[in-house]
């Protein structure tokens, strides 16, 4: 380097840091008191339950837990301390409207720096209902990636976000846009997530890797709300469905499948796939080969409840694949939860209003899950899946401070779930207002 430009470097770093602040001091211990604490790994209760958290991590856990001396005391009665859950299957990126017809107009003339608006009010929404963090399964122009990133900065209020950017699929299929006239919009290609043969499944996935995905998303079989395709029929070849999970793998990120098929859900299994979402048509034997894989479900039951109870506000095609997923969910779940299929917490979000996550506890609680397993699926279950339990997940020392409180004792009211009193997202309190 040159002498007199490293001299005056030199100086105007010693100026900018002559003219900084001086640092904040360090903010004081919080410390949650409660009438009970669920850790998320024993599945019992415990009483009473206290969490120390120091910084963006917890210090200590349990009845015996030292209290710091100049901590910031919270005591909230009558309640229980959970882990904060984690919603494996989100579209935060996307709205939800009760009109149909309505939601399809807005989304196809809302300019994507809008859709960003939208998306962050999703994301306060999910993270006010407990939600601290989710596996964002799929949108539209990248808006996941800016959402993420802008949370992760402070620029934006939601949870942790994991994100698969665009979801693949082939031509016609479920990841696939409307079957709208070629001549008014165009086609979209790889770099939308839409692919046909091995090679340009590859390069879908290196695209959406390349853009910032954490995680890759294909649709291998057909889905409920979209209008071109059989539900249960599967949409990916078994070479295109290896060439994706070759490259995904490689690069270290997990493969989620949409999948309602049983044959679309064998093939992926075979492929290699980490988890298949919804499931609603899976046979006992491929229930069976998911547990000797070690191949997880995220049921997303609360979905299959709001579709079939809207089913006649859907376009007649919809309506008929929505009451026939939704049916054959229900001995679909009796099956896995007999078998022993490893289950994650997710709940398709955006399908019904957000904020609403914690609805799937208790629907989960409803088939003859009980509570403690029911929340596990979020604790152990989805923080395995995605890969963040060394960080997130349980309420242990060291671990990241993602901590919910609810009324009175969940185990005997599940559904106490569903109205948080408390919120705190790494270390620091959310906002409820």
């Amino acid at each position: 380097m040159n002498t007199r430009i490293g001299s005056i470097a030199a100086s105007l770093l010693f100026a900018l840091s002559a003219q900084s602040p001086a640092a904040a001091p360090a903010a004081k211990p919080l410390v949650l008191k409660a009438a009970h604490l669920f850790d998320g790994r024993s599945g019992a209760l415990v009483s009473p339950g206290i969490v120390v958290i120091e910084g963006e991590r917890i210090a200590a856990v349990g009845a015996n837990a030292a209290i710091p001396a100049d901590a910031k005391v919270i005591d909230l009665g009558d309640a229980t301390l959970l882990p904060g859950f984690i919603d494996a299957h989100t579209h935060i990126a996307s709205d939800h409207n009760d009109n149909w017809a309505q939601g399809f107009y807005e989304d196809m003339l809302r300019f994507p720096v809008e859709q960003s608006f939208h998306a962050e009010r999703n994301a306060r929404a999910t993270l006010r209902a407990g939600v601290t963090t989710v596996r964002e399964v799929g949108a539209a122009d990248f808006i996941d990636v800016a959402l993420r990133n802008a949370i992760n900065q402070h620029l934006a209020e939601g949870p942790t976000m994991l994100v698969a950017a665009h979801a693949i699929g082939s031509t016609g299929g479920h990841c696939d846009g409307s079957p709208i006239p070629p001549d008014r919009m165009k086609e979209p290609g790889p770099l939308e997530g839409v692919c046909n043969g091995p090679e340009s499944c590859r390069q879908a996935v290196r695209e959406q890797m390349k853009f910032g995905a954490d995680v890759i998303k294909i649709c291998a079989s057909g889905g409920v709300l979209s209008e071109a395709d059989p539900v249960d029929v599967p949409q990916l070849t078994p070479e295109e469905l290896k060439a994706i999970m070759s490259e995904a793998h490689a690069w270290r990120r997990k493969v989620a499948a949409h999948c309602h098929g049983d044959l679309a859900a064998k093939l992926a299994i075979e492929a290699g796939v980490d988890s298949i979402e919804h499931g609603s048509f899976l046979k006992p034997d491929t229930l069976q080969l998911m547990k000797q894989k070690g191949v997880y479900l995220t049921p997303t039951r609360m979905t299959q409840e709001w579709v079939l109870a809207k089913a006649d506000t859907y376009p007649p095609k919809i309506a008929a694949k929505a009451r026939a997923a939704a049916n054959a969910h229900n001995e679909m779940m009796k099956n896995a939860m007999k078998i022993g299929v490893l289950m994650a917490f997710g709940t398709d979000a955006a399908v019904y209003p957000h904020g609403k996550n914690a609805e799937e506890f208790g629907d989960l609680v409803a088939l003859g899950m009980t509570p403690a397993a029911a929340l596990m699926t979020s604790s152990i279950g989805s923080a395995k899946l995605l890969g963040i339990d060394a960080d997130t997940g349980t309420l242990e020392a060291g671990k990241y401070a993602d901590v919910v409180a609810v009324k009175g004792d969940v185990l005997k009211n599940i559904r106490a779930t569903e109205n948080p009193l408390l919120v705190v997202k790494r270390g620091e309190t959310v906002r409820m207002d």
